[in-house]
């Protein structure tokens, strides 16, 4: 059976459908083909500890219910799809059981998990191909019908959000995590109690990669308003075209100008896909790590003013140039990875026991390990934005239904 050959007519299943049917769609279509008894796709949660079933169909009964629990990843099969982006098959009582990633370049959306009858035979290779090409078009599907509902942003949450938290989520990138040929990269926040208004941001062009982390001052909605001040200035003047001065200009200028009264820390680097010259700004943060060759080192940067600071604008702000090689891996994170109670993370022998992870793994491990070490209430938002540099000399991804299988992840060890 040749599951590429059906994207045609799913797709337009799926677009004939309403926004909050689509997934439904695909679950009922999948029923048919394969004469399943279950079908449910699981949306990974805003934290990236867990799943949430979105979708369960059946024969008799094919749309969303009530949220179910939170299922806990670690040590689950359905961690070890995500973690090795590849699809899993298993004879249980119920039937032979197959779970597919369901992943768009890296970022981890969810899981399709299918159960064909007891006493099937063995689904064969073109049957698991059809439901993994399946499982593909479903991320796309998601991406393009979240926009219209909230279905699947309700989905990803298993606790309300604070006014603070929804304008902190909202400055976020829409993914968290990306790969292309030149690198990998994931962000990941673990908010505080009271929100203290950390953001880190990316996007790509046709020739250079932009990254940010940034940390206003002050808690609650004071701290997400100057969040949003700050975010929006960047992606504006990048938005334009501006350099990273000018970018910087603006953001402090903005600030300034129109924030709530306190200042901001962040680090704005742009990297050469062509070349991989990359350059940086830092406004007073914390100096990133760059692990090179399995050892870790602080790269030491000259320390500019944070932005918006009550004297007179513009500071005086300086590009640097940033040592990067293929096979770095460069750490960005913020002081709430510092905070008391978190210096018992040491966070180089953190990076050198995640070395062999992928970005997205790396950055949950780096946070969980802070947010455990503080009895899991933190003070201050602890956020970490992982880059893996592969070298501009790298033009294709090794794709395999949504990720680059060759930089997935061994198993993680909880600690």
């Amino acid at each position: 059976m040749d599951g590429h050959s059906e994207l045609p007519r799913l797709l337009t299943a799926a677009e004939t459908a309403a926004p909050v049917e689509a997934v439904d769609v695909v679950a009922e279509d999948l029923l048919r083909r394969f004469g399943a008894t279950r079908v449910s796709f699981l949306i990974v949660d805003l934290t990236g500890n867990a799943v949430v079933p979105l979708s369960t169909a059946t024969p008799a009964e094919a749309r969303v219910g009530q949220q179910a629990d939170r299922i806990e990843l670690f040590g689950s099969v359905y961690e070890q799809v995500v973690r090795t982006q590849q699809p899993y098959q298993q004879t249980t009582d119920e039937g032979e059981r197959v779970i597919c990633p369901v992943t768009n370049r890296g970022d981890a959306i969810g899981l399709l998990e299918l159960f064909l009858p007891a006493g099937h035979a063995d689904p064969g290779q073109g049957v698991l191909d059809a439901v993994g090409a399946a499982a593909h078009a479903l991320a796309y599907i998601v991406i393009a019908n979240q926009r219209f509902t909230d279905l699947y942003t309700w989905g990803k949450r298993s606790r309300p959000l604070t006014l603070a938290a929804e304008i902190q989520h909202q400055l976020l990138p829409p993914s968290l995590t990306c790969e292309a040929a030149q690198f990998a990269l994931c962000g990941n926040l673990e908010p505080s109690e009271d929100v203290s208004g950390d953001t880190f941001d990316y996007t790509l062009d046709r020739d250079t990669l932009h990254l940010s982390v940034t940390d206003p001052m002050g808690h609650h909605v004071e701290a997400a308003l100057s969040a949003t001040v700050l975010v929006s200035a960047l992606r504006g003047a990048r938005r334009q075209g501006a350099g990273l001065l000018e970018q910087v200009r603006q953001a402090d200028q903005a600030l300034a100008d129109h924030g709530p009264p306190g200042h901001a820390t962040g680090q704005l680097v742009r990297i050469d896909l062509h070349t991989g010259q990359a350059q940086l700004v830092n406004a007073g943060h914390p100096w990133p790590l760059r692990m090179r060759d399995g050892q870790v080192e602080e790269i030491t940067l000259e320390v500019d003013p944070p932005f918006g600071l009550p004297l007179p604008v513009p500071h005086p702000y300086r590009v640097q140039e940033l040592d990067l090689r293929p096979g770095d891996r460069l750490i960005m994170f913020t002081d709430g990875m510092l905070e008391r109670g978190a210096e018992k993370v040491h966070l180089p022998a953190l990076l050198k026991e995640t070395r062999h992870l992928h970005p997205r793994e790396t950055a949950l491990t780096l946070t969980t390990a802070v947010l455990d070490a503080v009895g899991g209430h933190l003070e201050d938002d602890a956020t970490v934005m992982c880059l893996d540099w592969h070298g501009p000399q790298e033009t294709k991804r090794h794709v395999g239904s949504g990720a680059d299988i060759q930089q997935a992840s061994p198993r993680r060890t909880k600690r």
